[in-house]
C-alpha cells in the first residue's frame, strides 16, 4: 500500500463510517496484543501422514524464542511466548523443571519477550488410555504433578495463565465408561484448584486456569470435554480460578462461535481465545480474516472482553504442515488486526436502533458494512505507521533475511530435546 492510497483509503472510511470511528479503530489496533506460541516456530506438526518440516524450524527453546522476538519486532503486537511443560522445560520429554523454565523466563526477558500461558504436556508415550481420565492412577498423579508443576511456573515466572486441554476420549461407544472418564478428569483437576487456591492466597499474582474443549479428535466417538459447557461446569471446581478456553478449531462447522463468545461474556465468565482458522475442524491452520472472526472480535469489543474490565486471553494456536511458520504467525496477526479493525467499525448506537424497531435487514445491513464489506487495510496501516512499523509485515519479513539465515544456520543436524510422543 502506498502513501497516496493510504491517505485515499483512510479518507473513504471517513466518510463512511465517521472520523471518530475510524480514529477508534486505528487506537485499537496500536494496542491489540496476541500471544504466540512456541510451537508453531518448532519440531511440531508437519503433516499427519508426511512428515515434512518445513526449513528453518526452531530446534530449541532458544530458537523459538529468538522467532517470536522477530515477530515481534516487526508487528509489534506480540503479548507473550506460550510454553509447553515437556516440550519448552524438559530434558528427556517426560519430567518438567522449573529451573529449566526459570532460565526460559529469563532469555525471554533479554529479547524483550515474557513468559505467557503455560500448557501442561498431557499427550504422552504411554498414555494411550487417558491421562487426567486414565483407569491407572499412577498414570492421573502423573499428570497432576505436571500441572501443579505449570501452576507454580506461571504464578512465579510468567503470566498467570494455566491453559489446559486434556486429549482424552474413545473411538467406539463402549470403549469406556463416560462418566467415569469424566468424574475421573474432575477429581483430578480438584487437585490443581485446591493448589492454585493456595498458591493465590500467599501471592499478589492470582493464577487462573483456563479449561479448553474439542468437540472430537483425537478421539472420534467421545472427548471427555467436548464442549464449552463441560468446561465451564470443570471450571466451576476452581473457587473462580478458573475459566473457559475456546479454541476456533475445536468446534463442529455448523457451530456459532460467536455466540459462545457473547454468553461467556455476558455470565461474567473469564475466558481465553485460541486463534485459528478450522477448514479441518481443527487448530492448523493460520487465521484469515473473514466474516466469523469480525463478527468474535464485535462480541468480545461489545462484551468488554478486549479493551474492556473482563479483558480475556488472547491467543494463537496453530501449526499446519507445509507453510514456513514465521510467515504462518504473521499473516495469522495481520488478520486478526484486520478483524478487529471491522469489528470497531460496527456503529452500535444505529445498529440497537434498527434491532429496537424490528428493522431486520437493516440492522444486518449495517453490520454487514462493516464485518464484511470494509476494506480496513488503511486502519491497521495507518497503525503501523503511528508505531513505526512496516505496512506489511509479511512482505517485511520476505525482505529482512531472517528465512534465509535461519535456514542456514538451522540446516545442521537437529538438537533434540525430547522424544516424539
Amino acid at each position: 500500500m502506498t502513501e497516496k492510497q493510504l491517505e485515499y483509503g483512510l479518507k473513504s472510511l471517513n466518510e463512511e463510517f465517521g472520523e471518530d470511528r475510524v480514529n477508534k479503530a486505528i487506537n485499537a489496533i496500536e494496542k491489540f496484543k496476541v500471544e504466540v506460541p512456541s510451537w508453531v516456530f518448532g519440531e511440531f506438526g508437519g503433516g499427519r501422514f508426511g512428515g515434512y518440516m518445513p526449513p528453518g524450524f526452531a530446534r530449541d527453546i532458544n530458537e523459538k524464542l529468538d522467532d517470536a522476538a522477530f515477530v515481534n519486532k516487526l508487528t509489534g503486537a506480540v503479548e507473550g511466548i506460550a510454553t509447553h511443560i515437556l516440550w519448552d522445560y524438559s530434558l528427556d520429554g517426560l519430567t518438567g523443571s522449573f529451573e529449566i523454565a526459570r532460565q526460559v523466563a529469563n532469555e525471554a526477558n533479554k529479547r524483550g519477550l515474557k513468559l505467557g500461558s503455560i500448557n501442561p504436556t498431557y499427550f504422552l508415550k504411554g498414555s494411550h488410555r487417558g491421562s487426567l481420565s486414565a483407569e491407572e492412577s499412577n498414570t492421573r498423579e502423573k499428570y497432576v504433578e505436571q500441572t501443579i508443576l505449570s501452576v507454580k511456573i506461571a504464578g512465579e515466572l510468567a503470566n498467570g495463565i494455566v491453559a489446559i486441554w486434556v486429549p482424552d476420549g474413545s473411538n467406539y461407544p463402549g470403549q469406556i465408561e463416560l462418566k467415569k472418564a469424566y468424574n475421573n478428569t474432575k477429581q483430578s483437576l480438584k487437585e490443581v484448584a485446591s493448589e492454585i487456591v493456595k498458591i493465590n492466597k500467599n501471592s499478589n499474582k492470582k493464577v487462573k486456569a483456563l479449561i479448553e474443549y474439542k468437540v472430537f479428535e483425537p478421539g472420534t466417538y467421545s472427548t471427555v470435554l467436548s464442549d464449552w459447557g463441560s468446561a465451564y461446569l470443570i471450571a466451576k471446581e476452581f473457587d473462580g480460578n478458573a475459566g473457559v478456553l475456546i479454541d476456533m478449531g475445536h468446534h463442529h462447522h455448523s457451530t456459532n462461535v460467536e455466540q459462545i463468545v457473547a454468553r461467556l461474556l455476558n455470565e461474567g465468565i473469564y475466558g481465553g481465545f485460541h486463534f485459528n482458522t478450522r477448514y479441518a475442524a481443527d487448530d492448523d491452520h493460520a487465521v484469515e480474516p473473514n466474516p466469523e472472526m469480525a463478527r468474535i472480535f464485535y462480541e468480545l469489543i461489545s462484551g468488554g472482553g478486549i479493551f474492556g474490565k473482563n479483558n480475556w486471553a488472547l491467543m494463537i494456536d496453530q501449526c499446519s504442515s507445509r507453510e514456513k511458520r514465521i510467515p504462518a504467525i504473521l499473516h495469522s496477526i495481520d488478520s486478526l488486526q484486520l478483524s478487529l479493525a471491522k469489528a470497531m467499525l460496527v456503529d452500535q448506537k444505529l445498529l440497537s436502533a434498527y434491532q429496537k424497531n424490528d428493522e431486520i435487514i437493516l440492522a444486518n445491513r449495517v453490520f454487514n458494512n462493516a464485518i464484511m464489506n470494509a476494506d480496513v487495510r488503511p486502519i491497521v496501516a495507518k497503525a503501523r505507521l503511528n508505531k513505526s512499523l512496516s505496512l506489511d509485515p509479511v512482505k517485511e519479513y520476505s525482505k529482512s533475511g531472517y528465512q534465509e539465515k535461519i535456514e542456514l544456520l538451522r540446516a545442521e543436524e537437529l538438537i533434540v530435546q525430547f522424544p516424539q510422543y
